[in-house]
């Protein structure tokens, strides 16, 4: 977590930097400095507001004490309620400023890939209904969601989905989501009335930019095949569906999700540029520091973060250990309690 003091150095060296007159001919560079004083001028007016409003309040305090004109006394009361209150929105504001890893590089684009774990058709049905959620979520946000591949069980369930989600902060917001979901309840396969549990896991990658990937078509073993997924005998009457392998990495993606080859090309190549992103970017934080690495973070399969317990109305967040109430209004989308209390206390 940034702390005051701190930002205010780093604000000091970047407005020396921006004044060399050489950097103008470095545009990257420049550009990416200014972000982040703009980023850090967010955070030093943010702290100059608490300043002033906490220095008002101390002034009503001397005015509050001193007794001498009541109906001062009075507005200085009223006053110093709304200021108190406005201090606290504002430390509020400025502790999430001070909590944000400033991006100014952040994927616009993501790619979330959900897969039924332990449980049979019960978890394929909780990860529908994980789709569902941060379905709800992004029209909540006003992203732009789209499928690019699933796989449905017979009960309407999910064996896997993998979808893209854009605009805004998704990546700010979405990015620790990935790990293993844990569900318990009762399913709707379950005569006898039993708690189940059971498991879906969560992946969120980072949709790179065409300059952070390149693929050499030498590299591709491409295979169509006949779509087996929703939409009727058209599906099948022609090779709509792709195979796409990266043979130097053993990478195999697939989309049958449309009923254009074209697309599902299309969309098989965004698959394979996140997973082949995400590939990248684990070996190269494996050479870097414990510390370094925790910072980055990642979609780790293999760590439970969450339980839903339905019977109990409660989401439990394992890494904050934490947990929330009203499961039914999270599960229609209303995840920001969640994230923003995992992002607040991350940055502790």
């Amino acid at each position: 977590m940034l702390e005051i003091e701190g930002v205010k150095k780093e604000y000091d060296e970047l407005l020396n930097q921006l004044s060399d007159p050489e950097l103008i001919s470095n545009w990257e560079k420049f550009e990416e400095l200014t972000k982040r004083k703009a980023f850090l001028e967010k955070i030093i007016e943010k702290e100059k507001e608490i300043t002033d409003i906490k220095n008002k309040i101390e002034e009503n305090k001397a005015i509050l004490k001193s007794q001498e004109d009541q109906e001062l006394v009075s507005l200085a009361e009223t006053e110093t309620g709304q200021m108190n209150e406005k201090l606290k929105k504002l430390e509020e504001e400025l502790k999430k400023l001070l909590s944000e890893e400033e991006e100014p590089d952040a994927p616009k684009a993501i790619i979330m890939e959900i897969r039924a774990g332990t449980g049979g058709e019960e978890a394929a049905l909780f990860a529908a209904d994980l789709f569902k959620m941060y379905s709800k979520y992004a029209q909540l946000k006003g992203w732009k969601q789209k499928t690019l591949d699933s796989s449905p069980s017979e009960l309407s369930g999910l064996k896997e989905i993998i979808f893209e989600m854009k605009n805004g902060d998704v990546w700010s917001k979405m990015k620790y989501e990935g790990g293993v979901h844990r569900v318990q309840r009762i399913p709707a396969t379950e005569k006898s009335g039993r708690v189940h549990t059971s498991t879906a896991t969560v992946a969120v990658l980072a949709k790179p930019t065409k300059t952070e990937i390149k693929i050499n078509p030498a590299d591709l073993k491409i295979d169509y095949y006949h779509s087996s997924g929703a939409g009727g005998q058209y599906v099948n009457k022609r090779m709509t569906a792709i195979r796409i392998t990266h043979l130097p990495t053993g990478i195999i993606v697939t989309s049958q999700s449309e009923r254009n080859l074209l697309q599902n090309k299309e969309n098989a190549f965004s698959i394979l540029e996140a997973r082949l992103l995400q590939k990248k970017e684990s070996e190269e934080s494996e050479k870097l520091g414990g510390e370094r690495r925790s910072q980055i973070g990642g979609a780790k399969r293999a760590e439970k973060i969450r339980t839903y317990n339905f019977p109990q109305d409660r989401i439990t967040d394992h890494r904050i250990k934490k947990s929330f109430h009203n499961i039914g209004k999270i599960m229609e989308g209303e995840l920001d309690p969640i994230i923003d209390s995992f992002k607040s206390l991350r940055a502790l």
